[in-house]
């Protein structure tokens, strides 16, 4: 179905939630989390979820849901471009948060963007994988193959602009996810 590709995306976005949120908790414990953990995150959260994820949303899956009646400037598509604009925006705090800390090793801002971004990107999630795939994916029976290359085309040319491929991000996760198990222990 057309929404196979975004929650595929979803399960790589949720793990790094996941070890996002151990990074929350070690940063609260004291501990010093290294930059070659932090800068993946950020990379991730910018490169794979923002530009390549929100934009097969936004320039195949929602003008699919306009078509198909649903209208752009109110209701789940503008709650949704809202949500990304924010997400962009918590991101950016983010990434200076992180560099600031891993210049200066100051952590009460990256803890708060972290915890803020976190919060936001789960919020996000669950509302796009209870709520929106569910109307697209009756919506958009119909041009379902369509929307299926749309979005694997989408991730392709946005992953090439970033210099990177699906299988970086997906080992990145298994990395990062490994590492902040690590600085656990």
């Amino acid at each position: 179905m057309s929404t196979a590709s975004l929650r595929r995306d979803h399960d790589l976005i949720e793990k790094v939630i996941k070890a996002m949120e151990s990074t929350i908790q070690l940063l609260n414990d004291g501990k010093q989390i290294p930059a070659s953990i932090l800068l993946p995150v950020i990379d991730f959260s910018k490169n794979f979820t923002d530009v390549c994820h929100h934009s097969k949303e936004e320039n195949s899956l929602f003008p699919a849901l306009e078509q198909a009646g649903l209208p752009h400037d109110m209701g789940p598509i503008a709650m949704m471009l809202l949500d990304h604009k924010r997400s962009r925006e918590i991101g950016k705090e983010m990434e200076d948060s992180a560099n600031d800390y891993i210049s200066s090793g100051k952590s009460a801002k990256l803890i708060s963007d972290m915890q803020q971004y976190t919060e936001h990107i789960t919020e996000h999630l669950w509302k796009e994988n209870n709520k929106l795939f569910m109307m697209a994916e009756a919506r958009l029976q119909y041009v379902s193959k369509k929307v299926d290359k749309e979005l694997n085309d989408i991730e392709e040319l946005k992953l090439q602009e970033t210099g990177k491929t699906r299988e970086h991000y997906e080992k990145l996760v298994e990395t990062l996810t490994q590492d902040v198990s690590k600085s656990r222990n």
